[in-house]
């Protein structure tokens, strides 16, 4: 088997539907697999995966997983050389899916991971990849420090193909034997968020961005069902991942910061309770 292509699905049963046709309209040219992993959708999702899609393998869970968790399920149970994290939010575009295994194979084995561009709607570049969290960097971020943009990469050159440090997990095409564990890579004390981020840390390998490749995401379909909770959960994740990755008198700082990480998820949550959206 070449690629692996896994999809964690909750509550999306219209996107994922649209998902899954746009792969069987422009398919792998070599040998692949696709697994829908539904996370106990209360909605007919696993229903459409399975009936509409028959070519592919649905694991219709009984219990909400998790994205990492979801993801670890689908890819213990794949065998291909290469694997796909997608989102079910996505449509993949002609040729998608052979060149960028293409591109990957021939980046050669530094490289472990690649993403792509991500277009939205009206046809409009989303912003997709970012730093590595650090102390430092998310001092900046919140500062606003133009010279001091290490996280958010707010100058990012979407027309360029080049080294990433951590795209979203929306699209991430990994060399399976660059995952630091090839069956359960992603570490599930992140359940939801941070989780492509921690997994890229400890990745055997640089990441890719290919500007030239092209993807059609919507964004967001289901955190934004639980928004409040997804609020705090990822600000949480932000801050067990800067634990994780931080050791010794460096972890000092930390306390503060997550204080200060704290009182931004109080905000973004009070303001999303008065009608905004931060």
């Amino acid at each position: 088997m070449t690629l692996s292509i896994i999809i964690v699905n909750w509550n999306t049963a219209p996107l994922l539907r649209e998902c899954l046709q746009s792969i069987r309209e422009y398919p792998f040219p070599g040998s692949f697999e696709v697994i829908v992993v539904d996370n106990n959708s209360r909605d007919d999702s696993a229903v459409v995966a399975s009936n509409e899609f028959p070519e592919f393998r649905t694991l219709a869970e009984t219990e909400n997983h998790g994205y990492a968790r979801g993801n670890n399920i689908g890819i213990e149970a794949s065998t291909g050389e290469f694997v796909l994290t997608l989102n079910p939010d996505t449509r993949v575009t002609p040729d998608l899916l052979r060149d960028a295994v293409e591109t990957l194979r021939n980046l050669g084995e530094s490289y472990g991971c690649l993403s792509v561009r991500f277009q939205g709607n009206e046809g409009e570049t989303q912003q997709s990849v970012r730093g590595f969290p650090t102390i430092t960097g998310i001092l900046g971020d919140i500062c606003r420090l133009p010279f001091w943009d290490t996280y958010r990469l707010r100058s990012f050159d979407y027309t360029k193909s080049q080294d990433a440090p951590q795209p979203m997990g929306t699209f991430l095409l990994f060399r399976r034997s660059s995952l630091p564990d090839s069956k359960q890579p992603f570490d599930e004390q992140f359940p939801i968020f941070f989780n492509e981020v921690d997994l890229l840390k400890r990745l055997r390998g640089k990441c890719w961005y290919e500007a030239n490749l092209t993807i059609h995401h919507l964004g967001g379909a289901s955190t934004r069902q639980t928004r409040k909770p997804m609020i705090w959960e990822s600000h949480r994740s932000l801050i067990r991942y800067l634990f994780k990755h931080t050791s010794g008198l460096a972890r000092i700082p930390l306390y503060p910061v997550s204080v200060i990480i704290w009182l931004g998820a109080l905000v973004r949550a009070r303001g999303y309770s008065a009608g905004f959206r931060p």
